[in-house]
């Protein structure tokens, strides 16, 4: 097993093994000491926000990962939905998109929001458009997340505690207003925290994140965490082709043509340029 560095060797939704000792100082007369850390199913995995090699763990053993995600105030760009979405597929968890704030769009932004759809749905990708302002569609988004441990996670200012409140008043999580200047998010939730949910199934909350940095992939393997690309690999000239140059690519052709969206061959030119280190455990 190779090591992996972290920021938090504890993450939420990890299952641990403790016990509880005498302590005077605390609140209840105990302090709980963690023993061991049951092997984790899956996990969500990002560059940590320092510039070592360190990675942060969001959260272990979900079920289902929701991104939230606004077309506009905040703008959250391809770029971003896609790094969530192929490092979700990457260690098997199902993964949902939430598009907030409708009841502020314009006509331009409802044209931008069915790009997206079409773009997401097309690849399989579930899409649910909400509005936390007015209540609108959270009921829906609210069936999906019975008897299942849920991750919510998206830009700062999206609007994801004010969902969460709103698909369980009893949290009462903290919201905030975005920047006019800046169009961006003021940090509100601090840490990931788990919630018990009415209705059956757990929700983590997770603070605002600015960027998403993909780690713990190779090169080569990227393209299998694109669906639209996946189904063309076999189709290339070159067994070990990068959909970059090489003569005879099926997916370079598909770009050009149109059928793989120009943003989603953009997101997997940015993210094979870089240097997304490995850090995998077993």
């Amino acid at each position: 097993m190779k090591e992996v560095r972290t920021t938090n060797p504890v993450a939420v939704g990890d299952r641990v093994e403790f016990e509880l000792l005498h302590d005077e100082t605390s609140k209840d007369g105990v302090t709980g000491i963690i023993s061991a850390i049951e092997t984790r199913r899956n996990y969500i995995i990002r560059k940590a926000s320092n510039l070592s090699k360190e990675s942060q763990i969001v959260a272990a053993n979900v079920d289902q990962a929701f991104i939230v995600v606004t077309v506009n105030y905040p703008v959250t760009l391809p770029g971003f939905i896609d790094r969530y979405l192929i490092s979700a597929m990457a260690y098997s968890i199902p993964a949902c998109l939430v598009f907030n704030k409708l009841d502020l769009y314009n006509a331009k932004d409802y044209e931008k929001l069915e790009e997206y759809l079409q773009t997401y749905e097309s690849i399989g990708y579930k899409c649910f458009q909400v509005s936390a302002e007015k209540n609108f569609n959270i009921d829906i988004l609210r069936e999906e997340l019975k008897g299942k441990i849920s991750l919510f996670s998206g830009l700062s200012g999206v609007g994801k505690s004010s969902i969460l409140n709103r698909l369980d008043p009893s949290l009462t999580l903290k919201t905030g207003v975005i920047s006019d200047h800046h169009q961006q998010g003021k940090h509100t939730t601090t840490f990931a925290e788990m919630f018990e949910v009415e209705g059956g199934g757990y929700l983590i909350d997770t603070p605002g994140i600015r960027g998403f940095g993909v780690i713990d992939m190779e090169k080569t393997e990227i393209s299998h965490y694109f669906p639209e690309m996946f189904g063309l690999l076999d189709q290339c000239r070159f067994f070990n082709c990068t959909h970059t140059h090489e003569p005879g690519c099926a997916v370079k052709a598909a770009a050009e043509k149109g059928e793989i969206p120009a943003t989603r061959y953009e997101s997997y030119l940015s993210l094979i340029a870089e240097d997304n280190g490995r850090y995998r455990q077993a």
